[in-house]
């Protein structure tokens, strides 16, 4: 019988080792961070054929694995996506660095100076599947905002993501910083996982990115506060108003440009009084586009013949080429069931109609909500984040996009002249 192995010592050394990275890269200067990032885009193109002959290793096995369509084009680096993560880290060293600035001031009766400052949250372990992308986006925002990551990728990804963590240690070492700030671990079993998870004291916070079932695995585990980056059921609402070439355009994009990303339209509402004209013209388009439709018995009798949904559908985060379509009375509809089947994530509303633009904007509680726009722009680099280290669906303490800010927390400074308590 195969002798269980114990991750304990190992995976707590690598823990230790980032708090004390942690304290160094908080000391750090802006130029030197920002130089830094740039080694480290520089030396991801300059490695791109090393770099997409080690992914092809795990393209390899994710195609005999039988991994999804929608999984294995997250999983694949090409020049272009190589280009990407090195525009990323670009973008976050052009950034502002937001440690150690001071975001208010205020004077009390006793002539105390009362603020707030900036500080790096201190070491982040991050858990996620399949994106190799988020090995670099990840490293470079941690670095910029002062904290040292852990970064666990999938299985899928295991060869890509140790080549790319490679690159960007190798940078640190180059310029006298701690390696041990980003580190790539080591093992895939979930139960070097869970020792991770029992470290409170070594790290700080958790954020898992990927399918429900590794939010749900890592939430019942974890005794570190964690941000969830939980499934992205994303819908859009063409209002009476919506311009129809607008809307379509919108739609087409958010549904069929990347389906398999989290920011992809899961469900479309369309108002009664224009579904007899505008489902057949976006049924027809999507349908052009091989999407799947499933709709309510209003849509049915519009789009014959088309699969019925089901109830669980309008709960379903499909990453694929499936759509959900329900006729709604009205926006108030519309919101009602964003709020009974969403995921807090992305939702947007079609409409020429300033006043039903407000409601929606105003009522729906997603951490992104947009007026004639596509949910695809729910992103760190296209909302000027540079990059994102994922898309917070909770509340506490970030709500979308986590960029540099959100990467950091505050505390007071006080600022006296001999005061003392009474």
């Amino acid at each position: 019988m195969k002798k269980k192995k114990d991750f304990r010592v190992e995976v707590k050394e690598m823990a230790r080792k980032a708090k004390w990275a942690s304290h160094q890269l908080a000391q750090l200067s802006t130029p030197i961070k920002n130089k830094a990032l740039l080694e480290m885009a520089n030396n991801l193109e300059r490695h791109q054929e090393w770099l997409i002959k080690e992914n092809q290793k795990d393209l390899t096995v994710g195609k005999k694995s039988r991994l999804s369509s929608a999984l294995i084009d997250r999983l694949r680096l090409t020049p272009s996506v190589i280009h990407g993560m090195a525009e990323g880290l670009r973008e976050v060293a052009r950034l502002p660095d937001p440690v150690g600035e001071v975001i208010k001031m205020w004077k009390r009766p006793n002539g105390l100076m009362v603020g707030r400052m900036r500080i790096p949250l201190g070491v982040i372990g991050i858990i996620y599947e399949s994106r190799p992308n988020v090995t670099a986006d990840a490293a470079g925002l941690c670095l910029k905002s002062g904290n040292s990551v852990i970064l666990r990728g999938g299985s899928e990804a295991f060869h890509s993501n140790q080549a790319i963590g490679q690159i960007l240690r190798k940078i640190l070492a180059n310029i006298g910083l701690p390696q041990e700030a980003i580190q790539i671990f080591p093992h895939t079993e979930r139960e070097a996982i869970r020792e991770m998870l029992r470290l409170e004291k070594e790290i700080d916070l958790i954020i898992p990115r990927g399918g429900e079932e590794l939010i749900r695995f890592v939430a019942s585990h974890s005794k570190i506060p964690m941000v969830k980056h939980y499934k992205g059921v994303c819908h859009i609402f063409v209002d009476e108003t919506a311009d129809p070439e607008m809307a379509t355009r919108i739609c087409l994009n958010a549904k069929v440009q990347r389906p398999g990303v989290c920011n992809a339209m899961e469900t479309l509402l369309v108002h009664e009084k224009v579904a007899s004209r505008f489902l057949p013209k976006i049924g027809k388009a999507l349908q052009k586009e091989g999407v799947e439709l499933r709709g309510c018995p209003q849509t049915i009798k519009i789009l014959s013949p088309i699969k019925a949904a089901r109830e669980k559908d309008w709960f379903e985060e499909y990453l694929d080429l499936i759509l959900s379509i329900k006729v709604v009375k009205g926006i108030q509809e519309a919101i009602d069931h964003i709020a009974r089947y969403g995921s807090l994530h992305t939702e947007a509303i079609i409409t020429s109609d300033y006043q039903n633009a407000q409601k929606f904007l105003k009522e729906v509680h997603s951490s992104c909500v947009l007026a004639n726009a596509s949910t695809r722009f729910n992103d760190g680099f296209e909302l000027g984040l540079g990059a994102e280290i994922g898309i917070s669906t909770s509340k506490l303490h970030a709500f979308g996009p986590m960029g540099l800010e959100e990467l950091t927390t505050t505390k007071f400074i006080v600022y006296g002249e001999g005061q003392i308590r009474k």
